[in-house]
């Protein structure tokens, strides 16, 4: 039984048995008969008459097994994924009914339970389904060939070009360099997270003796540390002069770590709250056990809680391969980026500049910039994040939805990244309602495309070393307009709109940012302020070289 599916007994389905039906299936079962029986004669008019009689039954039983399969599989997966949109649906509605009815100004009290939770069961991520049918590794092994042609290109060109017969990985070598500094910086970054726990102990075991200062006391404490988390790691970036991929890890592992402390005292504050004036042996206090929060530190979730459904046991092999896979994908971003993006762009500042040269930049730059955004969904929300599952025993691994069937780019946000859409929806936009009121939805999501367009623009600027707003305009402008741009009725020509969109988006912020690294590279440094950090210098650059 698999989703509360009964699958059926294929071994006891013979060849030439009348299979029972509805009224309802009844033309589809008889188009199948005929698709297999064409198929079947077809295969014994190719065998002709080598063939025995018993040969051409096996053949025959085989045809219609393998039929048998590819179609249960195929409506497994179409019954799972909308049981999945089903519940969820359900969910909100439950949420929706919880609401209580309040005219404008009235202050609306919710208990904690009414906001509405993030429901853990045990799953598997949809590629780990997929990947057990033959078509879908087959697109894997395309890729994997893919790799090597890459590979291949790259070593004859080195020896023809270069006369080397060592291929060139020098620019991963310089993008993971530094990376003990990159280790003790995520070292107390970690502690500092620990400390957060120990001051959330110590202040839901002793308020109800100081009385409401000592609340305020601790919170104004939180809202210092995280101000003071968010400064320190950055330091470390900019005196180290970190690298991209080393700045990368420091500030996304920031995020995370903020992301996941605000989550344990949103979800535990409101409990510890609740035991206020609670007096006698009875008295208790809702502050989880320290190895619950330490658990919550390295799962894949930025969704507290006290237990979350585990595995029975760890599959090590699983791990070695997810590993191995993320190792893949970073190998096959560098042959990516070293033969179509850096031969294109290494020169910006040394050569004129045209509006030719850079339509043509952009446009040359859509089928790397897709490639990368695929590497970095397999390897980091696939690879990554199954690894981790699998060691802590982590059962929920719906980490992304099916969103390559979108056909909407509402639809493509919320099941491309579910792990930071969860937190998105029940620490920002569901706490806008609450504070705004729940006729507001259209205020909260507006915030949370404004604070996740920040953060990311946050990300890619120390990582990079530079402010260039193009993913904080793209995101929170193009973005906030193309999310209401809801198709009534969804079709094949909406998805293929939302895959052209991303290959152009993907183009021009490879294209640009890519611009404007060579660009600080080539050419000289224009103000010696904090104005040179915020002005793009690729713009005064082009102005000095325009054709």
């Amino acid at each position: 039984m698999v989703n509360g599916l009964v699958q059926p007994d294929v071994a006891k389905m013979e060849v030439g048995g009348n299979f029972e039906r509805s009224a309802e299936d009844g033309t589809n079962d008889l188009r199948l008969r005929k698709v297999l029986q064409m198929d079947e004669d077809t295969d014994v008019q190719r065998a002709g008459g080598s063939l025995s009689q018993s040969a051409i039954k096996q053949l025959k039983r085989q045809k219609l097994l393998d039929r048998i399969q590819s179609k249960r599989l195929d409506f497994l997966r179409q019954v799972d994924s909308q049981l999945g949109e089903l519940f969820d649906e359900v969910t909100q509605e439950v949420d929706t009914f919880q609401q209580p009815f309040t005219n404008g100004n009235a202050n609306v009290q919710r208990d904690s339970n009414s906001r509405g939770q993030k429901t853990f069961v045990p799953r598997d991520s949809i590629l780990t389904d997929l990947f057990e049918m033959q078509h879908i590794q087959t697109i894997y092994h395309i890729f994997v060939a893919i790799l090597i042609v890459l590979m291949i290109n790259t070593f004859v060109y080195d020896i023809v070009d270069k006369g080397s017969w060592m291929v060139d990985f020098s620019m991963v070598s310089f993008a993971f360099d530094r990376m003990p500094i990159v280790l003790h910086t995520w070292v107390y970054m970690q502690l500092a997270t620990i400390v957060v726990y120990c001051a959330f102990n110590h202040w839901a075991h002793n308020r109800n003796t100081y009385g409401t200062w000592f609340d305020w006391l601790y919170c104004a404490g939180y809202l210092g540390y995280q101000a003071g988390f968010g400064f320190l790691p950055l330091r470390q970036i900019c005196y180290h002069s970190l690298p991209p991929t080393a700045a990368l890890i420091v500030v996304c592992e920031q995020v995370r770590m903020v992301m996941k402390v605000h989550s344990f005292v949103r979800e535990n504050a409101p409990k510890v709250l609740k035991t206020k004036g609670v007096d006698g042996p009875k008295q208790y206090v809702m502050c989880p056990d320290f190895s619950k929060y330490l658990y919550f530190l390295f799962a894949p979730t930025l969704v507290y809680r006290d237990e979350y459904p585990r595995t029975p046991s760890i599959r090590w092999n699983y791990v070695v391969s997810n590993f191995g896979q993320v190792v893949g994908c970073l190998v096959y971003a560098n042959f990516v980026l070293v033969r179509f993006m850096i031969p294109v762009f290494r020169n910006i500042g040394k050569e004129p500049t045209s509006p030719k040269v850079l339509v043509l930049a952009i446009f040359g730059s859509m089928l790397p910039g897709m490639l990368v955004l695929f590497l970095v969904f397999f390897g980091v929300l696939h690879s990554w994040l199954n690894a981790f599952a699998e060691m802590l025993r982590f059962a929920d691994r719906q980490f992304y939805k099916d969103w390559w069937n979108s056909t909407s780019f509402a639809g493509y946000y919320r099941s491309w990244n579910v792990v930071v859409h969860d937190w998105l929806y029940y620490y920002i936009y569901k706490d806008i309602m609450l504070l705004l009121g729940y006729h507001n939805k259209t205020y909260a999501a507006l915030s949370v495309f404004v604070l996740s367009a920040i953060v990311h623009e946050y990300i890619i600027a120390f990582a990079l070393g530079f402010f260039y707003p193009v993913l904080l305009c793209m995101f929170g402008g193009i973005g906030v307009v193309l999310f209401f741009l809801v198709p009534q009725q969804p079709s094949r020509m909406w998805n293929i709109g939302l895959w052209v969109g991303l290959f152009i988006g993907m183009g021009l912020l490879m294209c640009l940012y890519c611009q404007e690294w060579y660009a600080r590279i080539n050419c000289p440094r224009v103000y010696d302020s904090y104005a040179d950090y915020l002005i793009p210098r690729s713009w005064t650059c082009m102005m000095q070289n325009v054709h």
